[in-house]
């Protein structure tokens, strides 16, 4: 008993004192602490160097809490304050006409919510709006179910820094698809790329002159592709208009000057930021080549499409110095498509042919299959008018050639035999089919691979020669209804046995299609 009343003595004033410690301890509860804030920037970072595109780091500490998001802003730039939950980002900064600073400023948020969500977040003072949350059904409102942020406080004293912003000047280069031939006539098309450490959307202006840099034109800092095309290669001094993107639809207002036709010239281009800062002005060609600008004898052109074809250029240089009277001597040019490539060939080819009422386009067995497809119709519906002289090859591993690719640019309904013929022997005869025109026979003078026959389409009822020692369907040339195509399926310069191909040229450019010089 007396073991007990001991014990029970010793009990009842811990008893007490814990349950008055248990007051003390509640009446002292420590309240919620706001968070600090801290930024930070990489060592290699000059705050007094930046550029207008930097990154920026920042962390927060809670000593009672977890911080679950920051709100931030850039004073010069808004004053509204973004919520994140990240610890940094990459900014673009706006630039003006010279250096300026900008101050960004953080704020840690911890997660000591009410449980509830708040439409009015309220931070020295400034009301931040409601707080963040997704919106899951897109109604751009809160809906109740939706997840959100449950923001407790927010560090009273966010961390800040200056950024001094340092412009940068842009930087411009050709495309690698921009070489320019050692000749060409006045048509071109040049491509470029731009950069911008402070971000490509500040370059404002592409600067681009012909020959002299101080005679430059202005076109929008977007712009990276233009072809360039003489707008009166007759003018006493000629300029050259600016399609931008290749575009007949969207030519600048304003025209290159400075054109010097039978001359080199050089193309500089230079990109302008808003700032006003420049690239150093790029030209082409460099100054180890030049670009020679040929001014167009008249409106008849001679495209070579045959490889390594000089003594084919040469039969038909001196057909056509003859033929006429010597109408056309001195008074057409010769297009060596073969070995002068042109940049954006796709746009500047068909530019190049507007520049002539009248084409002649020879070849072998392996035609410019992507160049006849994609320029032909296009030409002859502009008025333009086209005669070709030309095979075509089986589909090889290397080549393909099948009905709807003629189909392209010739009006056939078929091939007037499933496969062309594998030789042509010499000596045989291309007979007029209709025998009260009057086209000259011809003779071939070497053996022939590659020969086929057409069954042209209603668009070309005139079908012009057959072959008479062959029994094949079909014809072997053809004229459109429109007289602006002829078409014959063999290679001229190996039809001349009888001396007759400068009486067939003469009479398709001359009767057939009026041509005048």
């Amino acid at each position: 008993m007396k073991i007990r009343k001991f014990y029970l003595f010793i009990l009842i004033p811990i008893i007490f004192l814990l349950a008055n410690c248990s007051e003390d301890f509640d009446d002292a509860k420590i309240p919620n602490q706001a968070p600090n804030t801290f930024l930070f920037l990489k060592a290699d970072t000059n705050i007094s160097q930046q550029r207008s595109r930097l990154q920026v780091h920042w962390w927060g500490d809670d000593s009672d809490g977890l911080i679950i998001g920051y709100y931030f802003k850039w004073e010069g730039v808004s004053d509204v304050w973004s919520f994140t939950t990240r610890n940094d980002s990459i900014f673009s900064l706006p630039i003006g006409t010279k250096d300026t600073t900008y101050n960004f400023l953080v704020a840690a948020v911890d997660n000591e919510g009410n449980g509830i969500y708040d439409y009015n977040v309220v931070f020295n003072n400034i009301n931040l709006g409601p707080e963040p949350f997704i919106d899951s059904d897109g109604n751009s409102v809160y809906t109740p179910g939706e997840k959100f942020w449950d923001l407790g406080l927010i560090d009273p004293t966010p961390a800040n820094q200056i950024f001094p912003i340092k412009n940068t000047s842009p930087t411009i280069q050709w495309t690698k698809v921009t070489t320019l031939p050692a000749t060409s006539f006045p048509v071109i098309t040049v491509g470029w790329t731009t950069d911008d450490l402070d971000g490509i959307e500040t370059i404002t202006k592409i600067n681009i002159a012909l020959n002299d840099t101080n005679n430059s034109v202005a076109l929008n800092g977007n712009v990276s592709l233009v072809t360039l095309r003489v707008k009166d290669v007759n003018a006493a001094n000629p300029t050259m208009q600016v399609l931008i993107n290749g575009n007949e639809n969207s030519i600048f207002s304003q025209e290159l000057s400075n054109l010097k036709l039978d001359d080199n010239n050089v193309i500089y281009v230079q990109a302008q930021d808003i700032s006003g800062a420049k690239s150093e002005f790029i030209r082409i060609p460099d100054t180890n080549s030049t670009w020679y600008v040929k001014k167009p004898k008249g409106n008849f052109l001679i495209i070579d499409d045959y490889p390594s074809g000089t003594t084919q250029a040469n039969f038909y240089k001196s057909v056509f110095d003859t033929i006429n009277s010597d109408a056309l001597l001195n008074k057409y040019d010769i297009f060596d498509i073969e070995n002068s490539p042109l940049p954006y060939s796709s746009i500047t080819f068909y530019e190049t042919m507007k520049l002539f009422d009248y084409i002649f386009w020879y070849s072998d067995s392996k035609p410019t299959i992507d160049m006849l497809t994609a320029n032909v119709q296009k030409y002859i519906s502009q008025k333009g008018k086209i005669a070709f002289s030309m095979t075509f090859q089986r589909t090889t591993s290397d080549y393909t050639f099948d009905i709807s690719i003629a189909q392209s640019f010739l009006p056939i309904d078929d091939f007037g035999e499933t496969a062309p013929l594998d030789f042509m022997f010499p000596n045989a005869l291309c007979v007029h089919s209709d025998t009260n025109d009057t086209y000259p026979e011809l003779k071939t003078t070497v053996t022939i691979g590659f020969v086929r026959t057409f069954i042209p389409s209603a668009l070309a009822t005139k079908k012009v020669y057959e072959l008479s020692s062959i029994q094949k369907t079909g014809n072997i040339a053809f004229m459109d209804n429109s007289k602006s195509l002829f078409f014959i399926g063999l290679p001229l310069h190996d039809c001349n046995g009888n001396g007759t191909v400068g009486r067939l040229l003469k009479k398709v450019f001359f009767e057939e299609f009026n041509m005048s010089l």
